[in-house]
C-alpha cells in the first residue's frame, strides 16, 4: 500500500451516526452496530446517534434524509439490509438519497471481503455516497464485515493524518457551491 500518516498533522475528530437495519436484531443483540460504535470511540470520533430501524426503505430513507441534513453529522454507517433477499433494502435507500456516489467503495469492499469469505464475497453490496456534505455508508450486517469495512477502509479514511488524502481534508469542499447545512 501506499499510504502513510503524517503524525505532524493534528487529528481531527468527526461526527459519525450508526443505523442498524434489521428485522430482528434489538440493543442488547446489536453487535455490528455495537462494534461500530466501539470502533469509531476507540479511533477518537464521536457517536452522535446509534439506532435500529426496521428493513423498509421508507423508514431507512427518511432516517438518511434527516440525518443527512443535520449540521452536526459528518458520517452516517448503516450496517444491514445489504444482501440479497427481497427484504434487504439498504442499498436502494441510500442510491436513492446520495447526490454523488463513492463508486470505488464496492469494489475496494469485495476485495477485501474476498480475501477472507472467497467468492461469496459476490454477495455483498457493501455501498457508499455523500449528500448535502455527509458521508453515507451502507455495509453488511456482519459484525466481521464491518471490522473489515472499518479497519481497511473507513478508518484510515476518517484520519486527517492519512496520506496522501483522506475523506476529512475534504470535508469543507463537499458543501461548495451548495447551500450550507442547517
Amino acid at each position: 500500500m501506499n499510504s502513510s500518516y503524517n503524525m505532524s498533522r493534528e487529528f481531527k475528530s468527526i461526527n459519525i451516526a450508526i443505523l442498524t437495519v434489521s428485522d430482528t436484531r434489538t440493543k442488547t443483540t446489536d453487535k455490528s452496530g455495537d462494534f461500530l460504535s466501539n470502533a469509531v470511540e476507540d479511533a477518537g470520533h464521536n457517536v452522535i446517534h446509534k439506532r435500529i430501524v426496521k428493513d423498509e426503505l421508507i423508514e431507512i430513507k427518511n432516517v438518511l434524509e434527516a440525518w443527512s441534513m443535520s449540521s452536526n453529522i459528518d458520517v452516517i454507517i448503516s450496517t444491514g439490509g445489504t444482501g440479497l433477499t427481497k427484504r434487504d433494502v439498504s442499498v436502494e435507500a441510500h442510491s436513492q438519497v446520495y447526490e454523488k456516489e463513492i463508486t470505488a467503495f464496492p469494489s475496494m469492499f469485495a476485495s477485501i471481503s474476498m480475501k477472507k469469505i472467497g467468492t461469496s464475497a459476490l454477495q455483498s453490496r457493501a455501498c457508499a455516497g455523500v449528500r448535502n456534505g455527509t458521508y453515507l455508508f451502507a455495509l453488511p450486517g456482519s459484525p466481521s464485515a464491518c471490522r473489515d469495512a472499518w479497519e481497511s477502509l473507513l478508518r484510515p479514511q476518517f484520519d486527517y493524518r492519512h496520506l496522501p488524502c483522506n475523506f476529512v481534508e475534504i470535508m469543507p469542499r463537499l458543501l461548495k457551491d451548495t447551500k450550507d447545512k442547517s
